[in-house]
């Protein structure tokens, strides 16, 4: 059987750019990462709802640009707002168990 060569070592590339797993700038990068990640899919989430920046800023009683920046990953939202913000768009949030 033949071994299998590794083409692309994914944790060799975060070690490396963002230091060892625990470590605080591998955190602070992943906690970021996450950021950004949740950002989109709110942006998403509101293009899909067919609502403009400012139809969801007036629906949870904000400034259209509080919505860019927490659509640019600039601000985290609130808990109380990220919710506010699922509802105006017809969504809900659902907080499951982890497997």
């Amino acid at each position: 059987m033949q071994k299998k060569e590794v083409l692309y070592d994914v944790s060799a590339e975060l070690e490396r750019d963002f230091g060892p797993k625990g470590s605080e700038s591998r955190r602070i990068a992943e906690d970021k990462a996450w950021e950004e990640y949740n950002a989109q899919i709110l942006l998403d989430a509101r293009k899909n709802a067919g609502l403009t920046q400012q139809e969801l800023a007036d629906r949870i009683g904000a400034d259209k640009s509080y919505v860019s920046r927490v659509e640019r990953g600039l601000i985290i939202p609130s808990v109380s707002t990220l919710y506010r913000i699922a509802a105006a768009m017809g969504l809900t949030v659902e907080l499951t168990p982890s497997l």
